[in-house]
């Protein structure tokens, strides 16, 4: 008699189990849908694509247009000459091969 009430409660323990499962993947099925993008959405390989005509400057966010850009972008990467006096870059240069001397020989005190 004990065996009868134990396998009903194992089927009953199973039917459970399986309609919980079913239960809770089927809620996540409407949470797919809402994942994708809006149809009216423009996909990024057609961005990709597009020929940019207009631009932002990126020192003051003013509007510009592409040979005014090119030729900020060309003025922003010209190296302005070092303003350094030389012999303040040569103690800097000495001060950071000590520091990496230092680093792989800890023993020497200089």
């Amino acid at each position: 008699m004990g065996r009868v009430k134990a396998g009903k409660s194992v089927k009953i323990f199973g039917l459970i189990v399986i309609i919980a499962t079913f239960i809770v993947l089927s809620g996540n099925w409407g949470a797919i849908v809402i994942a994708l993008p809006p149809p009216e959405d423009t996909p990024e390989e057609i961005l990709r694509t597009k020929i940019i005509i207009e631009a932002r400057s990126p020192i003051d966010g003013r509007s510009l247009t592409a040979s005014e850009y090119i030729q900020l972008q060309a003025q922003l990467q010209e190296v302005p000459p070092p303003k350094l006096d030389p012999k303040i870059r040569d103690q800097i240069f000495l001060l950071r091969l000590r520091k990496t001397l230092l680093q792989f020989f800890p023993f020497l005190n200089f």
